[in-house]
């Protein structure tokens, strides 16, 4: 099986397989999720400094920060499911 990766800025990639949910990271809930996973060494920071707009959650419990919207993230799984391929942001955010 082709493992198929999703851009989630500043040149980052995850395997969309692997993603359970993308979420924004404004309420406390998933703040306390990011500092748990940051306690347990399980938090990939992808933001290059930049404010986190989504976070990742990955089946192996992992969490990446993103600085990309949360809605971007999911348009380009979507279109990774359709077999479409999204456009090339890779010299972007």
């Amino acid at each position: 099986m082709e493992q198929k990766l999703i851009n989630i800025g500043f040149s980052n990639s995850v395997i969309t397989e692997r993603i359970v949910g993308v979420v924004t990271p404004n309420s406390a809930p998933m703040k306390r999720l990011k500092d748990e996973a940051r306690k347990d060494k399980r938090l990939i920071d992808a933001t290059n400094g930049r404010k986190t707009r989504s976070i990742i959650i990955m089946d192996n419990n992992h969490i990446f920060l993103s600085a990309i919207q949360a809605e971007t993230i999911s348009g380009r799984i979507e279109l990774i499911a359709k077999n479409e391929k999204p456009p090339d942001y890779s010299g972007y955010a």
